[in-house]
Order: structure tokens, then C-alpha cells, then sequence
């Protein structure tokens, strides 16, 4: 979690020196669909003695204006449990689309739709697949590596989270902050 936070303020940092270049260009008169068009995502690994875990979360996006774009973000997370014997390992799959708006400098306010189809494996080992719906918001900051190329980190709340220790109710978020870290290429 040090890690993350260091992470964040340190695109903070980069981001403010770079505002002044980041905003002030503007789409051509007409830009062609290739020139709107960008693509990226994020990854994610974790290892402990609980379990292993690794993430991929690849998007497409389109932008409509210099400041609006909208896209698409696929999602595929696999997880080792360590604890059962003998180790049981689970797949989920979603799908997300987002709206994007850029409002000043680097910074962006961010909003997308979850469907995430589940796999919830139990203390015996058995397994289910429950889909679950979610509205998350937030905003990001998005720092430039060249002119069609940057880094991003998102941070959003999940207004559909339920916590899990409610009634032995599953949930595939342990809170309701949810933080992203990734690439795009043409945006």
C-alpha cells in the first residue's frame, strides 16, 4: 500500500510540472477515426502465502472531442488459494465500459459500468460463478510519455459495493475504493 501511495504522489508531482504542455493541443479541424482511437491497460500480480493473483485489464477507446472520450475495458483476473488442499485456482471475467473527461491539465474525472462474472471458491473447495453489476466514479491523472503515449492512475468508488461480511454475502472487491495504475497508447 506505501508502494501505491508513493506511486501516486510522485505522478502528482510529474503531473503538475507537465501541466502547462498537457491541454493546450487540440484536435485537427478533422481528425481522422485512427488518430481518435487509443488503446492500453493495466496488469496486476500479487503473491503471499494466501493465495497468488494475477490481473490484465486491456482497453480501447475512442475520443470524441479534445477533452471526452469513451471506451471499453476487458478484464481478466486469475487467482491461486493456497490454503486449500489441494490449491484451487479461480478465473473472472468483466467487462467495463467508461467515460473519460478531462477537465484540467493531466487530471480527469472518470466513470464506468462493471460486469464481472465471479468465481467464488469456498473453504471446502467448491466453486460458483455469481455476475455482479457495478457503478464506479472517480477521477485520475494522466501523465504524457511522448505525444501518443502515457501513464495513468485512477482512483474510484464503487457505488454498488456490499460488504462481504453482511449475511455471507460474497463480493469481489474487499472495499468500495477501488485503484488503477496503466498505459495507453494514443491518448
Amino acid at each position: 500500500m506505501k508502494r501505491i501511495m508513493l506511486l501516486a504522489m510522485l505522478f502528482m508531482v510529474v503531473g503538475t510540472s507537465v501541466r502547462a504542455q498537457w491541454g493546450e493541443e487540440t484536435m485537427d479541424e478533422k481528425p481522422s477515426f485512427k488518430d481518435r482511437v487509443f488503446t492500453g491497460g493495466g496488469f496486476g500480480l500479487s503473491f503471499s502465502n494466501y493465495s497468488d493473483f494475477f490481473s490484465v485489464s486491456p482497453i480501447i477507446g475512442y475520443k470524441l472531442t479534445d477533452k471526452l472520450a469513451t471506451g471499453l475495458m476487458f478484464q481478466y483476473r486469475y487467482t491461486k488459494y493456497k490454503t486449500i488442499s489441494p490449491p484451487v485456482t479461480a478465473n473472472d471475467f468483466g467487462v467495463s465500459p467508461f467515460l473519460r473527461y478531462n477537465f484540467y491539465g493531466p487530471l480527469f474525472l472518470h466513470a464506468e459500468y462493471e460486469y464481472l462474472n465471479y468465481q467464488i471458491v469456498y473453504s471446502n473447495g467448491e466453486k460458483s460463478r455469481l455476475g455482479f453489476n457495478s457503478f464506479m466514479a472517480g477521477g485520475g491523472l494522466f501523465q504524457p510519455i511522448g505525444r501518443n503515449a502515457g501513464l495513468y492512475i485512477v482512483a474510484l468508488y464503487n457505488f454498488s459495493y456490499k460488504s462481504p461480511s453482511a449475511s455471507n454475502y460474497y463480493y469481489p472487491y474487499n472495499s468500495p475504493m477501488v485503484l488503477r495504475v496503466g498505459i495507453t497508447a494514443g491518448f
